[in-house]
């Protein structure tokens, strides 16, 4: 099996369909990856996520080496067999949750210290060492080590942060390049910084492209920029990238955010959305987001969503699913969560279908109608 191989089969537009194939498995493009930030898509078993359609979930680097452990996890035999799934794991680098701890950390040309938020114990996470953990864990994507600052910081600000991301880019490819039997089958993907600018998001794309990786990732965006600044700058950010290569947009997100950004060129997704408004009772359906403790639920005998194929449209009631959430039961985020998940990989699935047939616009447009109104 090829170590990497990514394949556009047909395009309509700017968007595209294809495969990624790897040594565990094909991944579908458009693809999205649930989110299995501590070894478990939250309130599903992961027999139950691959039932969904789902070819690939993201780890997290930063939860992982914390807890467990990452020495503990290669130890325990890897990721994979930890969490028993056998086919491909993406895992993030950490950057951004440590990023996001901004009272409990110190930044440095180095990399970052910072004090983990279980019990306050330091640790140093460089690009270095979150090759060494990604590696440990052995994740079949990799993410090279970079910083998120937020899109309102000053332009001088992001741009520094941009150029260090890049620094650590370099770095990340010449650690993960030394890891070998691990690098001979993994993947590693950069990550293009510069907030909302189009000329950092060129500097960034062009210094990727010089250091070479299999796929390219666009970060700092989905951070609270709202959606018509985050398709702008989709706009020109996307096209920067090689378009021999996978795009993937970190961290994206909200349905129609899925359908505007695979039009214009994006090709894989992760998100904590579907999981976690499954815990707290929205539903997404193909008629819009559905707030299951309404009490317009109560004696609602029909199906989440008659369009849907899951097996809890299959089998069970809006009113019963309400009473789940009124009455805190455990099944009622299962029920929820297992739903949300397969509308994700449905709505993957009818964008490559329409990809492939040439009427990816159309679908968009028939989606937007039913989905907003």
């Amino acid at each position: 099996m090829t170590r990497f191989a990514f394949t556009i089969k047909a395009t309509d537009g700017k968007a595209r369909t294809g495969s990624i194939r790897m040594e565990r498995g094909e991944i579908r493009t458009p693809a999205f990856m649930p989110v299995g930030t501590a070894a478990t898509v939250k309130a599903m078993k992961p027999e139950s996520v691959r039932e969904t359609g789902a070819d690939i979930l993201l780890g997290n680097t930063y939860h992982l080496m914390l807890r467990p452990g990452a020495e503990r996890l290669a130890r325990l035999g890897g990721l994979h067999r930890f969490m028993n799934w056998p086919r491909p794991i993406l895992t993030d680098s950490g950057g951004y949750q440590v990023m996001s701890l901004s009272d409990l950390r110190k930044l440095t040309e180095e990399g970052v210290e910072f004090r983990s938020h279980l019990d306050g114990s330091k640790h140093l996470l460089t690009p270095e060492r979150s090759m060494e953990i990604q590696r440990l864990l052995g994740s079949d994507i990799v993410m090279a080590f970079d910083e998120c600052p937020r899109a309102d910081r000053p332009l001088a600000e992001i741009a520094a942060s941009m150029e260090l991301s890049m620094r650590w880019a370099r770095r990340s490819r010449d650690a993960f390049d030394a890891g070998g039997e691990h690098a001979a089958r993994a993947a590693l993907f950069g990550i293009q910084q510069g907030a909302l600018d189009e000329s950092l998001r060129r500097r960034s794309a062009e210094a990727l492209t010089a250091i070479g990786f299999d796929g390219y990732a666009i970060g700092g965006l989905a951070v609270g920029e709202g959606q018509e600044a985050m398709f702008a700058t989709l706009d020109f950010a996307a096209p920067m990238l090689p378009e021999a290569s996978p795009r993937y947009l970190m961290g994206v997100g909200k349905p129609d955010d899925l359908v505007g950004a695979v039009g214009r060129g994006i090709d894989m997704f992760d998100c904590v959305l579907p999981t976690r408004s499954g815990r707290n009772g929205q539903a997404f359906t193909w008629a819009g987001p559905v707030n299951l403790r309404n009490a317009a639920h109560a004696e609602d005998t029909g199906p989440l969503d008659p369009r849907c194929a899951c097996p809890t449209c299959a089998h069970y009631s809006r009113a019963y699913l309400q009473h789940l959430q009124k009455a805190g039961e455990i099944l009622g985020a299962i029920l929820v969560t297992e739903h949300n998940l397969w509308f994700y990989q449905q709505l993957m699935a009818a964008m490559r279908a329409a990809i492939g047939d040439g009427r990816f616009a159309a679908f968009a447009n028939a989606f937007r109608q039913d989905y907003l109104g």
